[in-house]
């Protein structure tokens, strides 16, 4: 089932493993418009994983959703869709957004036949209220809080901010997943995010990811790839991750997982980057040196 559902409504036989909370974007490219944002991106690596994904999200009527078509959506109706500007080189992004759909809150949660195994709030322009954490105790709580640190000038171009009573909602999560690019690489800000974190993932674009756990840390090394476009690559990693830690409640196994995946994803553009079949299972196997 697809597209608009009544608010708390119970959908019949309706199980969702992984549940996703944020908006499906519009991303201005040189192509036309894409589809992205973390709950398209996440939402379609949770279902080549095996997994049943849903999203909770909302957009405007006018949005072309057919490549997401195959997920379950609730979707909160807007006037507008999350619209950004992304360009990168691998490296450094620059961003722009220039509309925003309505906010998620708890009343916009369906009513579910069981909990969820897994729990993904993945706000892009500070559109998801932190407490829905709260309404899952009986699920694996994952965030990924890059627009919870996103603002914008009168220019619209995205700036990095400080997140605003980090420390609640951190503690309140099994695991966190944020980019060095979202603390500005502050190293202090890291730190005191993985001493009250759970599991604190770390990504570092091209170079790999670091995995904060027990008072411990790895970091694992990603491949060279040849690259085309990292567009979602930190939503796939987040998504992959999310996955194998919840089937084997090891991080560093998640870790190296997750890296293999969201390496070759950035050898292609958007939607199309998700993992494949044989590529998951390869990094089932195979070693990262780290």
């Amino acid at each position: 089932m697809q597209g608009e559902v009544k608010q708390n409504q119970t959908m019949p036989e309706l199980h969702i493993d992984y549940l996703v909370v944020g908006h499906i974007t519009a991303d201005i490219t040189q192509e036309g418009i894409r589809l992205g944002g973390t709950a398209a991106f996440s939402g379609l690596t949770a279902k080549e994983l095996g997994m049943k994904p849903g999203l909770i999200t909302s957009y405007s009527p006018n949005l072309d959703i057919s490549p997401i078509k195959s997920l379950w959506i609730q979707n909160k109706s807007s006037q507008h869709t999350t619209t950004f500007e992304n360009k990168s080189d691998g490296i450094n992004r620059q961003q722009h957004l220039y509309a925003i759909a309505e906010p998620i809150t708890k009343d916009d949660l369906p009513s579910l036949n069981s909990p969820p195994k897994i729990v993904h709030l993945g706000p892009v322009a500070n559109e998801v209220d932190q407490n829905i954490l709260d309404c899952f105790p009986d699920s694996l709580k994952c965030l990924t809080p890059q627009g919870w640190m996103r603002t914008i000038n009168a220019e619209h171009q995205v700036l990095r901010c400080t997140w605003e009573g980090y420390a609640e909602t951190i503690q309140n999560a099994d695991v966190t997943v944020i980019s060095h690019e979202d603390v500005q690489m502050n190293e202090v800000t890291i730190a005191k995010m993985a001493d009250i974190a759970s599991v604190l993932v770390v990504t570092e674009n091209k170079r790999g990811a670091r995995v904060y756990w027990h008072n411990d840390a790895r970091f694992f090394k990603a491949p060279e790839v040849k690259y085309a476009d990292d567009t979602g690559a930190g939503d796939i990693f987040a998504g992959a991750f999310f996955y194998r830690y919840y089937f084997t409640k090891d991080p560093w196994e998640a870790g190296r997982f997750a890296v293999k995946l969201a390496s070759r994803s950035v050898t292609r553009s958007y939607l199309e980057s998700i993992p494949t079949t044989e590529e998951i299972s390869k990094a089932k196997i195979e070693l990262i040196s780290h």
